[in-house]
């Protein structure tokens, strides 16, 4: 009686205008499944047994995107209790250590983001120690460079939302580095190079790389509205984008890469 109901039901137009093929149970149907969907088409059909490895790949870069996953699942749940405003931010992030959730929420996301940290570096050395990173995956190399780049914004933007002591001097320091940035930073080398018709000076106090990362000239209200933006929409959008290409470029590679 059940195989029959379910035969039916595989038969029925819904079900075959979403599965566009039966169970995989050879080569040529695992082949056909994985290039039919929008998720599993982005990794290779078939990978070499010693590319895969724990002893050759060490599960850093499949770790670090584990970790991406927990971080985005844990944050949006913390969006419904964290208000991005001076006057409750830092009490709401003391009700979430202390009563929400017993705590365990706000935990998860802290120490899975310094996880993270560690296990992108680590999977960085691991493809540099293999050189994983020569031709023809140059190009991926680049993309995974921009991913931690990316990965480090995101911890350094979520530093300033506790909006504690620790964290806006900490925001202040790395604001005023930003002033050191040459061309674009007030106290960086060339900052007199780039100028408007008029020999008005393109870069100052209100136009420089810190000003542009405070909306502000110190750290205050402004700021925490534009790293609460940054570490919540933009900068999760690019890394979830950038990932979508480092896999789809592992498979247009043949695979992850095997032992030298």
């Amino acid at each position: 009686m059940l195989n029959r109901i379910l035969d039916y039901v595989r038969g029925t137009q819904v079900w075959n205008s979403v599965f566009r093929h039966g169970v995989p149970r050879d080569r040529r149907t695992r082949v056909m499944a994985v290039m039919s969907n929008v998720f599993l088409h982005l990794h290779p059909v078939a990978v070499r047994k010693s590319g895969i490895r724990l002893s050759f790949t060490w599960c850093m870069g499949g770790l670090t995107f584990f970790l991406f996953l927990a971080e985005t699942i844990t944050g949006v749940l913390l969006m419904f209790y964290y208000r991005p405003v001076v006057e409750y931010a830092y009490m709401d992030v003391i009700r979430m250590r202390a009563a929400m959730t017993l705590g365990l929420l706000r935990e998860m996301h802290r120490w899975g983001a310094h996880a993270m940290i560690i296990a992108i570096w680590l999977h960085m050395m691991r493809v540099f120690l293999t050189g994983s990173y020569k031709p023809p995956r140059e190009f991926n190399w680049g993309v995974g460079v921009i991913l931690l780049v990316v990965t480090m914004l995101l911890s350094f933007t979520g530093y300033l939302l506790p909006w504690d002591q620790l964290a806006i001097w900490a925001i202040t320091v790395g604001a005023n580095m930003g002033k050191a940035t040459p061309f674009v930073g007030m106290q960086g080398p060339f900052s007199d190079v780039l100028q408007l018709p008029g020999g008005v000076p393109l870069v100052t106090t209100k136009s420089d790389a810190a000003y542009l990362l405070l909306a502000a000239t110190s750290v205050g209200e402004n700021a925490l509205l534009r790293f609460y933006v940054l570490h919540c929409i933009a900068l999760p959008l690019a890394a979830a984008t950038l990932i979508a290409v480092h896999f789809w470029r592992i498979r247009k590679d043949g695979g992850i890469s095997g032992p030298l």
